[in-house]
């Protein structure tokens, strides 16, 4: 299991340069490997055994109904969910039946691993848009100053560089912040798109899923029907024809089971949940970004924490000078400069913006 997951370490492993927030991370950081790691895991038949395997009476061989039974899939019967088990039916949705009995097909196990590696790629896309837009331009702002420990020397011309460019880019930053809010955007429309997709690609199962497992959960147990089983059947029907020894075309019923929904099962209710959750907190990250183009008061406030060290009147001088994308990047610095070199950054810039000279020393 190690193994198979040993190449999305490198997915999870942090950079030293910042340049989104939490709920962007959670997009690309935390939801890729875990779609992949799902993908990865539903085509591992050494976890979870072969994903069909199908019983009948009759003298076809069990690898070529197997097969037949998994390529042109199985199915289910309407009439027969609530018949009572082991009197009735050996299974829900498993019965014998007519041409003119309604069926329900099961043919997405097929796909499960194509479509989540596809959510996956999807879920990169708003980061590959980021990265593309950003072009490494908050690491070449830092010059080092993330370092605690630097040379004095050093600092200084670091900190001067970095206040030049800032003074030289001034007021023509509105297209990078523009770009980052596209990129939040993007990521809150993949995820409420993705439910649709799992929707339509579960035949509209998917959109009530997690509710009707909750709900589940809190029935009493005399009356317990898994929902789980309906959208995900661990036994199903296959029909299989050929020609019989008189020419005649013979119809043989088969049962099959079908391990691989056992954790098809428990992944889709799991992106239920996750997927929800996503959807809820990358909404509220676009309204909040919305809410800091339009209140320079919330920019003050968002920039405080990560400002702990600088005094208020500089960060009151700077934003009150400045566009919102200007901002924006002065507030990527925040999340990466020490906090003792981001107080000077601070404190020179806000006496540059007042046209005062340059001062290198740091205030306290």
């Amino acid at each position: 299991m190690d193994k198979l997951f040993e190449s999305l370490k490198g997915i999870l492993r942090f950079k030293g340069v910042v340049t989104d927030n939490h709920v962007f991370r959670l997009h690309y950081k935390v939801t890729l490997p875990i779609l992949v790691a799902f993908s990865l895991l539903v085509t591992s038949r050494q976890y979870i055994g072969d994903p069909i395997s199908c019983i009948s009476k009759d003298d076809i061989p069990t690898r070529v109904l197997d097969t037949f039974c998994w390529i042109h899939s199985t199915f289910s019967l309407e009439n027969s969910w609530y018949k009572k088990v082991g009197v009735e039916i050996p299974y829900p949705g498993v019965d014998k039946y007519t041409p003119d009995d309604k069926r329900t097909y099961h043919a997405y196990y097929q796909w499960v691993c194509f479509v989540l590696f596809l959510q996956a790629l999807l879920f990169y896309l708003p980061r590959y848009f980021w990265k593309s837009m950003e072009s490494g331009k908050i690491k070449a702002m830092i010059l080092d100053l993330n370092n605690p420990v630097l040379n004095e020397s050093k600092r200084e011309t670091n900190l001067r560089l970095l206040v030049d460019y800032v003074i030289a880019n001034f007021n023509h930053n509105d297209s990078y912040c523009g770009y980052y809010t596209i990129s939040e955007i993007m990521n809150a429309v993949n995820v409420i798109g993705q439910m649709y997709l799992m929707d339509t690609f579960l035949g509209g199962a998917f959109s009530s899923y997690g509710a009707e497992v909750w709900k589940f959960t809190e029935w009493d147990w005399s009356v317990r029907y898994d929902p789980m089983i309906r959208v995900f059947p661990r036994l199903a029907k296959c029909t299989f024809h050929r020609y019989g020894s008189s020419g005649d075309v013979q119809r043989h019923d088969a049962m099959c089971i079908l391990p691989i929904n056992i954790i098809n099962e428990k992944i889709y209710v799991f992106l239920w949940f996750w997927f929800v959750m996503l959807s809820v907190v990358s909404c509220i990250a676009v309204a909040y970004r919305i809410l800091l183009y339009v209140s320079p008061e919330a920019r003050m406030r968002s920039l405080k924490p990560r400002a702990s060290l600088t005094r208020e009147e500089h960060l009151a001088i700077v934003l009150n000078k400045c566009k919102v994308g200007d901002w924006f990047v002065i507030s990527m610095l925040a999340k990466n400069l020490h906090c003792i070199n981001f107080r000077d950054f601070m404190s020179n810039l806000s006496r540059r913006l007042e046209g005062k000279d340059y001062n290198d020393t740091s205030e306290a």
